[in-house]
């Protein structure tokens, strides 16, 4: 019976994450991601090694996996809307057996209440708001696949072939986040790192009989982190060059994109700290210290849910989308301090493996936001937030137990609610013109099922079909300033050794751009004249169109593009 009951929410929740994440997909699509995405991973197809041949700032997996994908079944974008599909209900699904794991300790309701915290994810999970593959999204899959495994340490069943086998998966696993992106998965595993390190050495000094097959299982996991990382790096220097890869990887992405402190801690100048601060803090010592009374009881989950049903009570205030998302998205740094507070006070019990998975997750949050120092950039880790929830609400005390049933449904129904509106609204995929006009589609064979608003699609398409008449199919390009899957749409090769121009991805001042197309033997330029994003991400626009101009005439002038060519 139990396993039935498993079976059938583990199935709702796949599937309804899944159909959300297509949905998406229908309504949107955001040319400049996928351009960088798809046509990285067209070149690696077509045996251009990334880091050696070409520039690529960010780490590997993702776009290995897009290349696999795309030797295995060719250029079709259906591919990539079921590649989405299917990660992000398999990351609703692990969150989901993560938060079961940690209410068990606390409740017998626990299975209804992970159900309950699980739910809001069928919208907001790891490819929910934003629906096309990308690092960010599979490195939040590979976070939880890590933090399952080493839920397990601890109580999984194991053979002798598994009692070093399943330690070892599980420190490889806690390395592999930082080949899907830096920023996360190297603060996550060097947490986890750390953490094992410490709980290691405290088991030894405590010389408990029972610590040394659990300081050998920790031990064992160190070494999987180990023998992962050093397997990784070995396999990079074989092919990349391991001093190419740190180049674009640590050296040019840190100087392109990393903060400074002061910006790092500006995301907690949140004005809402005023009220909900104190709100959460009496609240919580109303449980601590008055909880057997019932109206203390009462008025600490009143306070505690305040901010929540806030975010609710909001909708119906202001109907303007970027307040919505600012409301919903303030609970970020609340729960961030709150969790942190609590899992602090949590370690006067002892030190544990459970004790410390709240400094995992939060090194793994605080990590994605050293990309962009916003908390829009929390589109790939919702998931994570859902835990700490969990685990702050484990936290209360026992005396509070219809206290933790109601304030997880309270969580629950606004974060669906809100965060339903928000991912349906695409309010973190503004950097982009996504509700501009009627819907249209490409025609293109690799772009079948690929839709989004405005004139953009129809314009490439345009621009494909000039090419494919008018450009020799051995010609090096220059597309200024890269927004389409140019390359991956129409199946030619990449011959300069930059396809999408920005500040974190394009090395050269508009003088070398030139001279590097000089070298190349670059004949032909195309412009984008009609954006989808909100603004020009070339640096240096007007100065690079200039120089253009100066060795490249004007040849043609489509809806979207114009199109220069170098005399003979």
């Amino acid at each position: 019976m139990r396993a039935r009951r498993d079976l059938v929410a583990a199935s709702a929740l796949f599937l309804a994450t899944a159909a959300f994440v297509l949905w998406q997909n229908s309504q949107v699509a955001i040319l400049w991601d996928l351009g960088y995405l798809l046509d990285t991973s067209w070149r690696i197809a077509l045996g251009q090694m990334p880091y050696r041949d070409f520039p690529l700032v960010h780490a590997p997996l993702t776009f290995l996996i897009q290349t696999a994908i795309i030797q295995a079944g060719g250029r079709h974008y259906l591919l990539l809307e079921s590649y989405t599909a299917l990660v992000g209900g398999l990351g609703t699904l692990l969150a989901w057996r993560i938060l079961l794991r940690i209410l068990a300790r606390i409740s017998s309701a626990a299975w209804t209440l992970s159900l309950l915290l699980a739910l809001p994810l069928v919208f907001l999970g790891i490819y929910g708001i934003y629906p096309h593959p990308i690092y960010d999204c599979d490195c939040g899959l590979s976070i939880l696949i890590a933090l399952f495994l080493l839920q397990r340490l601890e109580s999984a069943k194991l053979g002798a072939f598994g009692r070093w086998a399943f330690p070892l998966l599980t420190g490889a696993a806690v390395v592999l986040p930082a080949f899907f992106k830096q920023n996360m998965g190297v603060p996550f595993a060097l947490a986890v790192g750390c953490g094992l390190v410490l709980l290691l050495a405290v088991k030894i000094l405590s010389r408990r009989d029972a610590s040394v097959p659990e300081a050998g299982t920790l031990a064992t996991v160190l070494g999987g982190m180990a023998l992962a990382l050093g397997a990784a790096l070995a396999l990079i220097q074989h092919t990349a060059g391991l001093g190419n890869y740190l180049r674009w990887t640590v050296r040019f992405a840190a100087e392109r994109r990393l903060p400074g402190f002061a910006d790092m801690l500006g995301v907690y100048r949140q004005p809402s700290f005023l009220w909900t601060l104190p709100a959460v803090g009496v609240g919580l010592l109303l449980l601590l210290r008055l909880g057997p009374s019932f109206w203390a009881r009462v008025a600490g989950f009143c306070l505690l849910a305040a901010p929540f049903v806030w975010s609710l009570v909001f909708l119906f205030l202001d109907d303007d989308l970027d307040e919505r998302a600012d409301n919903l998205l303030a609970l970020w740094p609340l729960v961030l301090v709150v969790s942190a507070m609590m899992a602090l006070f949590a370690l006067r019990k002892g030190l544990t493996l459970a004790c410390l998975f709240p400094f995992f997750v939060l090194a793994a949050i605080h990590g994605s936001f050293l990309s962009q120092q916003l908390w829009g950039s929390t589109y790939a880790i919702w998931p994570l937030l859902m835990l700490l929830i969990a685990q702050s609400i484990a936290a209360l005390p026992a005396h509070s137990s219809w206290v933790r049933p109601a304030l997880a449904g309270v969580t629950s129904a606004t974060l669906a609610v809100c965060g339903g509106l928000y991912a349906a609204g695409h309010e973190r995929l503004n950097y982009a013109h996504v509700d501009d006009g009627a819907m249209s589609r490409s025609t293109l064979p690799a772009l079948h099922a690929i839709a989004t608003p405005g004139p953009y699609l129809a314009n490439f398409d345009e621009l494909a079909r000039f090419a494919a008449a008018e450009i020799p199919t051995g010609d090096a390009l220059l597309l200024l300033p890269g927004e389409d899957p140019f390359y991956y749409a129409t199946g030619r090769t990449p011959r300069f050794p930059v396809s999408i121009f920005d500040r974190t991805t394009d090395p050269y001042s508009p003088s070398e751009l030139l001279a590097e197309a000089r070298r190349r033997n670059v004949r032909w330029v195309i412009v984008k004249t009609v954006l989808q994003s909100n603004e020009d991400p070339l640096p240096q626009p007007d100065e690079t169109l200039t120089l253009v101009v100066r060795e490249f005439p004007l040849a043609r002038h489509l809806a979207g593009y114009d199109i220069y060519r170098r005399p003979q």
